[in-house]
């Protein structure tokens, strides 16, 4: 059995605390059943903005006349957008090409299974016997998965996830007809994407509204936006039976409210109604790691689990999957194991989480909505501004009666201090980031007037806020 200095089970942000043990001269393994990457750019953020971009543009060229701009109907290149999408996961070649490279680390292309607290085994799909390492330290970023539900058909009739569209189930060409199951942000992003490329799209939410994490009032926004651009959207229902025939996919819902039963014909159904802990692959049982009732596996401030040698951060710790989350815990996690000593250990705050929904319009969010702040019993004001209020949206064409004049609102408490701040329109992302900084500023970052707020914060990825934020790192 082969002995490590450290193990990495995930290759997304687990890469990067595997980068700073390697440059210490450690001796390491990578166990990785798939694409190296992870979600975020094998089958997530990344590839998924590549179709974003130009479903953005499309919906950008429609209302283009408003600001005295004739175009035509847009004409689209979906092999184009296929293959700019696919340079971008093939990428995880030239990663693997040099992780293999490495004289130090050794890389599993399989699943890892604990068969004790310091002990794995390494199962390969293809039939090859078990490989069996050892380690002194355990990193576990093993992501998350699509959480798929029991619904009556739904294997015999067939299905996709973010996985396998990414994967396998990519389509040659835009469907005529998509049902999505579940309301959330990926749901609302596949729902903007394939409804600006001419899909007729449904969405089914179990919840009251869609984006139920969201302002209200910016979930029914951006209700109302979908709406218009031709998206059916049924709440409070439950999906009960799927099946197939020769003319497509029948998909039953039942109001939870009114007990209305309606079925949909769809040439395709995405599932994509939350996530689930890939915890439960490990074999933890063999650990000691504890894991919570959802199977997120739990986690102090410093990223340690219940067992001494094992640490876990991104998805598998249930605490936001985002991959800027994740990268923050990485470097916390790196600077913990390998500058400890020489320099205070730091902790894991949650308090200044931002993301971006990139639907259309876009919503960006940070910090408490209103009904949390509500609920926490803080003292607190509210205040909004609309784009059709600056002369930057005017630009834009937004007037004050306008159906899409989106807005920001900010929630305030006591001695000004910013609770919340959420927006929806364009650009949203870009417009956020900076209360990011300010809300981290005398937080985890004391040193006003200079860039640590901004290297110490959380930066919506993928956005074009990486560019001004990811230059200080270029700083000897």
């Amino acid at each position: 059995m082969t002995r490590y200095d450290m193990v990495v089970i995930g290759s997304g942000a687990g890469l990067m605390v595997l980068e700073e043990a390697l440059k210490q001269g450690l001796k390491c393994a990578l166990v990785e059943k798939s694409k190296i990457g992870g979600t975020c750019l094998t089958k997530g953020c990344i590839p998924s903005k590549m179709l974003v971009y130009p479903a953005d543009f499309i919906r950008d060229m429609e209302r283009a006349g408003r600001i005295g701009i004739g175009v035509g109907k847009p004409e689209l290149h979906w092999d184009t957008i296929s293959k700019n999408m696919w340079e971008q996961i093939d990428f995880h070649e030239k990663i693997e090409k040099n992780l293999l490279s490495m004289s130090n680390l050794h890389v599993y292309k399989g699943a890892g299974r604990f068969t004790g607290p310091d002990s794995l085994a390494v199962w390969y799909e293809d039939g090859r016997p078990e490989d069996h390492i050892s380690g002194e330290k355990f990193i576990l970023a093993a992501g998350a998965r699509s959480f798929v539900p029991d619904i009556l058909g739904l294997e015999a009739t067939g299905y996709l996830t973010s996985e396998t569209f990414f994967g396998e189930k990519f389509p040659d060409k835009p469907w005529e007809s998509l049902v999505i199951i579940g309301g959330g942000a990926i749901s609302t992003e596949f729902a903007h994407i394939f409804s600006a490329f001419g899909t007729k799209v449904t969405i089914l939410a179990r919840a009251s509204t869609i984006l139920n994490k969201e302002e209200e009032e910016i979930a029914q926004f951006v209700t109302q936006q979908f709406v218009q651009s031709g998206v059916e959207i049924l709440t409070d229902v439950d999906v009960t039976s799927v099946s197939k025939d020769k003319y497509g996919k029948y998909v039953t819902a039942v109001n939870r409210v009114t007990g209305e039963r309606q079925t949909i014909l769809c040439q395709e159904i995405l599932i994509a109604a939350g996530v689930q802990s890939n915890g439960d692959t490990l074999d933890l049982e063999h650990t000691g790691v504890e894991v919570d009732r959802r199977g997120w596996i739990s986690t102090n401030e410093y990223l340690e689990t219940t067992q001494k040698n094992i640490w876990a951060l991104g998805d598998l710790n249930g605490k936001y999957q985002f991959r800027h989350k994740a990268n923050y815990e990485a470097l916390i996690l790196s600077h913990n194991l390998f500058k400890a000593g020489k320099e205070k250990r730091r902790e894991a705050f949650y308090d200044v989480v931002p993301w971006t929904i990139f639907t259309h319009p876009q919503v960006a969010h940070v910090g408490m909505t209103e009904r949390e702040a509500q609920k926490s019993g803080l003292a607190y004001k509210t205040a909004k501004n609309y784009y059709s209020e600056v002369v930057g949206g005017i630009a834009m064409g937004f007037r004050k009666q306008d159906g899409d004049n989106g807005f920001i609102k900010i929630i305030v408490g006591q001695n000004k201090k910013i609770l919340g701040v959420h927006i929806v329109g364009p650009q949203a992302a870009l417009l956020l980031q900076p209360f990011v900084y300010l809300m981290n500023e005398g937080y985890e970052c004391p040193q006003m007037g200079t860039y640590e707020p901004i290297s110490e914060s959380m930066v919506i990825h993928p956005s074009l806020n990486e560019l001004t934020a990811w230059v200080f790192e270029k700083f000897d």
